[in-house]
């Protein structure tokens, strides 16, 4: 999997809204990841790192957030507009600056900010795969 800022206060994983799921890659092959990664860095989206981490950690995390897991073997071949998007991102893409820009002010906020319960899940279930 690919995650943006890996290991600091802003982490986060890459994901695709596909038919109105929230789909995160499992790339079988770190060559697979690093060529997706480096596609992203070319629509300038934050340096994406590929992550090993086991297939049922992936899934259960994927589970508790309400992702699907999607695996990308080794020499896939898509068949579909869909499965194309497994082997390179799309071209339109949400913008990750606003993203970034609320995780970094998260800390400055208010003593006791609102949390979200879902995402304060999510986070926990992502720090328990580091």
């Amino acid at each position: 999997m690919l995650l943006f800022d890996s290991g600091s206060e802003v982490e986060g994983i890459h994901t695709l809204e596909l038919n109105g799921r929230t789909v995160v890659l499992m790339f079988e092959e770190e060559d697979d990841a690093l060529r997706y990664a480096g596609l992203l860095a070319a629509q300038d989206f934050p340096e994406a790192t590929p992550e090993a981490i086991s297939r049922e950690e992936i899934e259960l995390f994927c589970g508790q957030a309400g992702y699907d897991a999607q695996a990308v073997p080794s020499g896939f071949m898509p068949g579909t507009a869909e499965e194309r998007l497994m082997l390179a991102p799309p071209e339109r893409n949400l913008d990750t600056n606003e993203w970034r820009e609320q995780q970094e002010q998260a800390p400055a906020e208010s003593a006791q900010p609102a949390v979200d319960p879902e995402l304060e899940a999510f986070r926990r279930s992502l720090e328990g795969l580091l």
